[in-house]
């Protein structure tokens, strides 16, 4: 059986193989990047093309390590230490060897992912872990880890030149799980853009603030 919503509809679960299928996507698109392009900002952010990589990498690495104790904590983020190494720029427990090249910077990417995805994969579905956006599970760190993953490789795609559509099916299942106060007569992908304030949607003004709702669903 498929989770309730709050309408009592069931709907299909999140889950590590839909986070795996989001990175395995997201850096075959990114891999397309002319080298030069780099240096770019991504999209609308204030950042780098690379320094919006190794944002991504820090959110897959910081959502894998929160699922990580045998006691989650329930109030705060797991201790590591978060730092910029510039005015402006994201604060990351996770740098890439930028002698590495933009090769080696996916591949950061990927390891992050891949952690998240053995994670989610193997911790108990009862378990729950601290996040801004509510205490979550399993499979809201999955659907984070998800949401993350697509609208960062938006705003990379516009910097880098790229076009990049991710699958319907898999933005409906993650705005179910994160957004379920979202629009559900509209593409999954324009919406999960909008819920994330990246674009307008039709009947719908840009978002200027924003929050997913990460607690567990029945």
């Amino acid at each position: 059986m498929y989770p309730s919503s709050e309408n009592g509809a069931s709907r299909p679960p999140v889950t590590a193989e839909d986070l795996h299928h989001a990175v395995r996507l997201a850096v075959a698109a990114l891999r397309e990047a002319p080298p030069e392009a780099w240096d770019g900002n991504a999209g609308s952010l204030e950042w780098d093309c690379w320094e919006t990589v190794e944002h991504l990498a820090d959110d897959l690495f910081a959502y894998a390590v929160q699922l990580g104790p045998s006691a989650p904590p329930l109030d705060a983020d797991v201790p590591f230490v978060w730092h910029s190494r510039r005015p402006g720029g994201p604060q990351n427990a996770v740098h890439a060897d930028r002698t590495a090249g933009p090769a080696g910077l996916l591949q950061v990417l990927e390891a992050c992912g891949a952690l998240l995805v053995a994670m989610v994969r193997t911790t108990p579905a009862e378990t729950r872990a601290y996040h801004c956006f509510g205490v979550s599970d399993p499979e809201g760190f999955a659907a984070m880890g998800i949401v993350e993953t697509l609208v960062h490789t938006h705003d990379l795609a516009q910097g880098l030149g790229l076009t990049w559509e991710p699958p319907a099916a898999l933005c409906a299942r993650t705005l179910a799980r994160l957004f379920p106060d979202a629009p559900s007569d509209t593409a999954p992908w324009p919406t999960l853009l909008w819920a994330t304030g990246r674009a307008p949607l039709a009947g719908h003004p840009l978002r200027t603030s924003w929050r997913w709702d990460g607690t567990p669903r029945p």
